[in-house]
């Protein structure tokens, strides 16, 4: 009996992302969150931003839609902990070793990647964190909209909310006015 190796890896890839789109749904279910996503607003190159990060579980249920909507996501990390055991993992999970103190700019190297792929989602989470008293908070970071103007892609924008337990994509800019686009992306999250 021969077996068409190929076809039987299509299979095993196939059966994965199956396995992999139900573990993501489960994971909703099972904490009781609903998620909302239009399709349409998902392209094959964008910047996913996503607000507020009130606890760990919004990373995992960030993990789970993307497995739901079979997105591969990129993600920045600072490249002092891709060592040892930890590398090929943060690399499976899409990480980015970034050098803050290369000569490259980060803009720069992320336009880069986008320019070299097809398809290529980079993730980021552009706000502040918290002071330790818990009150204050720093003013957004900006270079999710450097990196998306400079590489010409949409930004998509992410919301998870607590309160309500709902969770989703809410809606896509293309970057043109730092201020306006940034006034427009706090408009679309108070809907939310």
């Amino acid at each position: 009996m021969q077996v068409n190796l190929r076809s039987f890896k299509q299979k095993v890839h196939h059966h994965a992302k199956g396995m992999k789109k139900f573990l993501g749904k489960s994971i909703f279910k099972a904490t009781g969150w609903q998620y909302n996503v239009d399709p349409k607003l998902l392209e094959k190159k964008q910047v996913i931003i996503g607000f507020e990060h009130t606890s760990n579980l919004d990373t995992i249920l960030s993990l789970a839609l993307f497995e739901i909507l079979e997105l591969k996501i990129h993600t920045l990390i600072k490249k002092e902990l891709f060592k040892g055991p930890l590398k090929p993992i943060l690399e499976k999970l899409g990480g980015i070793p970034v050098d803050r103190k290369a000569n490259k700019d980060i803009v720069t190297q992320m336009v880069d990647l986008f320019n070299q792929n097809d398809n290529f989602n980079l993730v980021i989470a552009p706000e502040a964190t918290r002071a330790k008293n818990g009150e204050d908070r720093k003013p957004i970071r900006t270079g999710f909209w450097h990196i998306a103007k400079a590489a010409n892609v949409p930004i998509i924008l992410m919301y998870a909310n607590a309160r309500t337990k709902q969770g989703g994509i809410l809606g896509k800019i293309y970057p043109t006015d730092l201020q306006k686009d940034l006034e427009q992306i706090k408009a679309l999250y108070a809907e939310y």
